[in-house]
């Protein structure tokens, strides 16, 4: 069956390569070919990532200034949401909603995954194209049209969805609870569904190429880390995201029919409503099981995009390639018995929590495996401090600062005094957020020669990198001290309360970092786009890398291989090998007789 499905890619590859010219539509637009899918992914999500900063930069100003006016709040939201440049209360609650669901789903999922597996997955096992193109094609048009819907939300009348990017009920189930509750929470629904199409559609496809297109010789044991990573990824994706489908169908059905899945005992304005029976808890259990998942499909991919630049830029073998696997496997799957830790305090049973505080505990096990190896990878290796590189070990040092908060929300006791406040919004923004766009920015770096054919320009990588580094701990490193004060999270202003008067002058430390950070943004976002067109033009194999994808033309062209596939002779981490001329030996190059294989 694989075999027919890899000779049968191949024949179409040869055939378009040969006879196909295509038009601007085929090629820019309805492309079928994986490494353009990549480039409108990566697009689509630095467009999104911008808006998602610039809501951030208008609630952090009035969090550091309450109830001040500011030119630049008026001009994104204009008189009705910001007169005199003021922010309202409920687009206060609104951008804090979009904010989250666009990086969490749109950049770092959509963006990250999409992006990577579509360029990686074919280039490094050695396949022409994905086991289905126009289904690739379907996946993203599918992400463009959610994040269409996603940004039409913010145009109607009552504003967005404002009930948080996890849409807790009742205030997402009721039209009538608050502005952001009506056709904006609708459209969020929407959105949420066409971007749940697009992730099963393109997860189905990672999961089918990589079983069944790899090249000659490409076991699974001589698959690069990225492609494990992204394979566990899909994984997850295809187990997880109909859970969330029917949590947010069940919602629209509470929201348009009169069903009362997650409501019961409602008053609104001295009204009981007609509603009983539903609870809002179940929706909980429902998102969540979703929503553990997610936080490792983010990260997933950055990990194995770190494993593979580490190796690369070490100039070593990765450390413990196998425990490297075992430690993905072992993430996979305790991802989905986790996700109680995020309800410890909606009256759960304490002998539940006591196992979810169990299973939570036990994934830093791998996850401690994965930095070792990092680290160990790192010792007395002949480091190439490139963009790339840096922002890899950047994200280590995220992974480990924001792992160590996590261990204390993963202990239900201690979480009771930390839930909700500003502590949880440090945490999963250093462990998941910026591990994540670490990930991203070091995977855009490194793989830039292959998408666009030339280099991006190191000096400008290194000042967008130290600038992102600094300001990213001193955005969320003071937000502990935040929540430990116990400030809760989605507080319009804390100028009420006397108790938290100690927090104002973090409130504006923080905001001027993400100022600063935001526009560090600026340069990365100038040397991208220059650098498309007017960077020097890439060497074949510009980082002297083992990996397939540096064996293929740096012209791109149809079934990516001129000639026939390459045959995989060993695995992808033979660096610095001794009795070798070169510190880099190709996957493609044979064993000779008296040589072992890794």
């Amino acid at each position: 069956m694989g075999a027919t499905i890899a000779h049968t890619a191949e024949g179409h590859a040869h055939e378009a390569h040969h006879h196909h010219e295509e038009s601007f539509v085929t090629k820019y637009i309805f492309s079928h070919d994986h490494k353009m899918i990549s480039k409108q992914f990566l697009v689509t999500a630095i467009f999104m990532a911008w808006v998602a900063v610039i809501m951030s930069l208008i609630f952090r100003l009035q969090l550091a200034w309450p109830g001040e006016g500011f030119a630049f709040t008026n001009f994104f939201l204009g008189d009705k949401w910001a007169p005199g440049g003021v922010l309202d209360p409920n687009m206060y609650l609104a951008l804090v909603t979009i904010h989250g669901t666009i990086m969490v789903f749109f950049v770092l999922t959509g963006g990250l995954s999409g992006t990577f597996a579509n360029l990686l997955i074919p280039l490094q096992i050695g396949a022409r194209d994905m086991a289905s193109g126009f289904i690739n094609m379907l996946s993203y048009w599918f992400f463009f049209l959610s994040s269409i819907v996603m940004l039409a939300s913010l145009y109607v009348e009552g504003g967005p969805a404002s009930s948080g990017w996890t849409v807790y009920p009742p205030l997402s189930a009721l039209p009538q609870a608050m502005p952001g509750s009506g056709a904006g929470m609708t459209l969020w629904l929407v959105s949420m569904t066409l971007f749940i199409a697009s992730s099963l559609l393109g997860g189905l496809n990672y999961v089918a190429t990589i079983l069944n297109l790899r090249t000659k010789g490409m076991k699974m044991t001589r698959m690069p880390l990225t492609i494990w990573a992204i394979l566990l990824t899909a994984v997850l994706g295809v187990l997880s995201f109909p859970v969330l489908l029917s949590a947010a169908l069940l919602l629209l059905m509470d929201r348009t029919m009169g069903t009362s899945f997650y409501l019961s005992d409602i008053h609104i304005a001295g009204e009981a409503l007609e509603q009983t029976g539903g609870s809002p808890i179940l929706f909980q259990h429902l998102f969540w099981f979703l929503g553990h998942p997610e936080v490792y499909i983010v990260l997933l991919p950055a990990l194995g995009i770190t494993s593979e630049i580490i190796a690369t830029n070490a100039r070593k073998p990765i450390f413990g390639y196998r425990a490297m696997i075992g430690s993905i496997l072992a993430i996979g799957f305790l991802s989905f018995i986790v996700w109680g830790h995020h309800m410890f305090i909606t009256g759960m049973n304490p002998f539940l929590g006591s196992v979810f505080v169990f299973t939570t505990l036990l994934i830093a096990i791998p996850s401690a495996v994965k930095v070792f190896n990092y680290i160990t990878t790192l010792w007395r290796g002949n480091i190439i401090f490139t963009p790339a590189m840096l922002f890899s070990i950047g994200l280590v040092a995220t992974f480990i600062a924001g792992g160590l908060t996590g261990i204390i929300l993963a202990d239900s006791a201690l979480d009771i005094n930390v839930h909700d406040t500003y502590f949880v919004v440090a945490h999963f923004h250093i462990v998941m957020g910026m591990s994540a766009i670490f990930g991203m920015f070091a995977g855009i770096y490194h793989w830039f020669p292959k998408m666009y054919g030339r280099m991006m320009n190191t000096k400008l990588g290194y000042a967008h990198f130290w600038i992102t580094f600094i300001c990213a701990f001193g955005v969320f490193f003071p937000m502990h001290f935040i929540g430990l004060a116990g400030a809760p999270r989605r507080y319009y202003s804390y100028s009420e309360f006397p108790m938290f008067n100690g927090v104002v002058d973090l409130n504006v430390l923080v905001t001027v970092f993400a100022i600063i950070g935001a526009l560090a943004q600026v340069i990365f976002t100038y040397n991208f786009f220059y650098s498309i067109k007017r960077g020097p033009k890439a060497s074949q194999n510009p980082w002297k890398s083992n990996t397939l994808e540096w064996t293929t033309p740096v012209e791109h062209l149809h079934g990516n291989w001129p000639g026939p596939l390459p045959v995989v002779h060993r695995w992808p981490y033979d660096y610095s090998k001794p009795g070798k001329a070169e510190d880099w030996v190709s996957q493609i190059t044979p064993l000779e007789h008296d040589e072992e294989e890794h």
